[in-house]
């Protein structure tokens, strides 16, 4: 193990460990809590740019703010959870703090620590990781054997807003849910949320008692998945007394076992899960409301991710008539509000732009290469974690169409055992590479826009990582396959290259 404080060859005083984790939101707590339980020996920091931990839960403060997923599989395997599938941004928080809390995971982070840079160097197998201390301006500097890139996928200070001709015409507020103000008042407002995913449907009932009306309006449908907000059957064990891990156990199961049948009946039976979809609609909104016009999309269920809406809240907004939607394209926005494609004027005080996020690619950090800049558009996945040409590092990227957290977990067991199986083979470095049997593999964008295809991935596909059309070559987003695959990859295969430090250079940083 390299010493703790040494100095680079620029003289600069650094800091080594042997595994740096980028974030400290649920896939970089879910990644120090593995590597502690599977790795003890190593020696590792989580460098986390925002004041405290959670990530997204931490920077988004819209109301209503709450999980998409439930969480018996939003949750992490090793720490149950209690209480409703659906979950607020302030029980996530407290959920993570406490799984910090039990595992002392606290001391090894470093807040308001922003990495502004990584070199990879072949001589040395290390990583120079730059930082800005964002609270005092000062920049320090880290190596580390290994980079665990845990940041997440989109650009937390800045949402997507398309630019609309007259935007700066609008006599009002103008806002994103991504930089909600902490001083907007609503009470008494006329409102117009643009957007038709999850961030919307969460707002608008949030906020439906607070304005004076809220008007949810969208280019496009989306399909929603009412239904009460609770685990039935985790209740019941939980009333005969069976012990809290048990039924995290259980509930997650099960909870995994329905998406995978909800996700192959998407694929198999479209049409008669549409209905379903829709027929549920109506039980909330009654048989005048206009469901064909504004939730039956032109896309089957789950080509772009399914919202679900605990209790159905977003429909009983609506049938109570405090919040409406509208479905039309904009033309513009005016001094009053917004000018509809049908000649329809919107009237609003405040208009939220509920339109997405902007996509970042391993956080928008520069890497080097021994000396070369690394542009992951040009690297090819391996299994959607690890790329061609980029040496001694893993990214965490999630499922579309499940929880997040469940990809946390199983990347985590295949770095720690990559992580044991370089030490035992005594090398200091590991790279993927094509195959042999891979030189007329054809080679595609990072998702096939059939299968998935949300905005905010189309407008970013050109700057993803490739796929190939081999398996191994892309992130499969089947939770049920990966997790038989990855723990079973042989680690000695053709596509993971190693090499070591000469013996005299080993010896010298021992």
């Amino acid at each position: 193990m390299r010493m703790t404080n040494a100095t680079d060859n620029t003289n600069k005083k650094t800091e080594h460990v042997d595994v740096l984790i980028a974030g400290a939101g649920i896939s970089g707590v879910g990644a120090a809590y593995h590597l502690q339980d599977q790795c003890a020996g190593k020696s590792y920091v989580i460098l986390e740019a925002l004041e405290s931990f959670g990530g997204t839960w931490r920077m988004h403060t819209y109301p209503g703010i709450r999980s998409d997923s439930d969480l018996y599989t939003f949750g992490y395997r090793f720490k149950p959870w209690i209480g409703p599938p659906i979950a607020t941004a302030d029980e996530i928080l407290n959920y993570m703090e406490e799984v910090i809390d039990e595992n002392k995971i606290g001391d090894q982070i470093r807040y308001q620590h922003k990495i502004v840079g990584a070199k990879w160097s072949s001589e040395d197998k290390l990583w120079y990781v730059d930082v800005c201390r964002t609270d005092i301006g000062e920049t320090l500097h880290f190596t580390t054997n290994f980079l665990w890139m845990c940041q997440g996928y989109y650009n937390h200070a800045e949402g997507y807003t398309p630019e609309w001709h007259g935007m700066d015409t609008f006599q009002g507020e103008i806002v994103h849910p991504q930089t909600w103000p902490e001083d907007i008042d609503l009470k008494g407002k006329r409102v117009i949320c643009i957007g038709s995913g999850a961030t919307a449907a969460t707002l608008v009932p949030a906020i439906a008692g607070e304005c004076e009306h809220v008007t949810l309006l969208q280019r496009s449908p989306t399909y929603f998945f009412p239904a009460e907000n609770r685990n039935e059957l985790a209740d019941e064990l939980h009333r005969i007394g069976v012990d809290d891990a048990v039924v995290h156990d259980i509930a997650r199961k099960k909870a995994l076992f329905d998406q995978a049948e909800m996700t192959q009946r998407c694929l198999d039976e479209p049409e008669v899960v549409k209905e379903e979809l829709l027929t549920a609609a109506r039980e909330y909104l009654g048989p005048d409301f206009d469901i064909d016009k504004h939730f039956t999309p032109k896309y089957r269920p789950w080509q772009q991710r399914l919202a679900f809406i605990p209790d159905g809240d977003l429909f009983v907004g609506v049938a109570s008539g405090k919040a409406s939607v509208v479905t039309d394209q904009i033309d513009r926005f005016t001094e009053k509000g917004i000018l509809l494609k049908s000649g329809e004027e919107l009237e609003a005080d405040i208009i939220i732009t509920a339109t997405g996020f902007n996509l970042s690619v391993l956080g928008g950090i520069p890497f080097e290469v021994d000396g070369e800049p690394v542009d992951f558009s040009q690297t090819v996945t391996y299994r959607g974690m690890m790329f061609t040409g980029v040496p001694n590092m893993v990214w965490v990227f999630g499922y579309f169409r499940a929880s997040w957290t469940l990809r946390v977990d199983l990347v985590a067991d295949f770095v720690c055992r990559l992580l044991k199986h370089m030490d035992a083979k005594g090398v200091e470095e590991v790279r993927v590479a094509p195959r042999d049997q891979d030189e007329d593999m054809e080679i595609l964008p990072w998702m096939d826009s059939d299968n998935f295809n949300p905005g905010y991935l189309m407008r970013s596909m050109h700057l993803m990582p490739k796929r190939g059309s081999d398996p191994i070559w892309e992130h499969t987003q089947d939770y049920w396959r990966e997790c038989e695959e990855l723990p079973k990859v042989d680690l000695d295969a053709e596509e993971f290259v190693y090499s070591a430090l000469p013996r005299k250079v080993r010896t010298k940083v021992a």
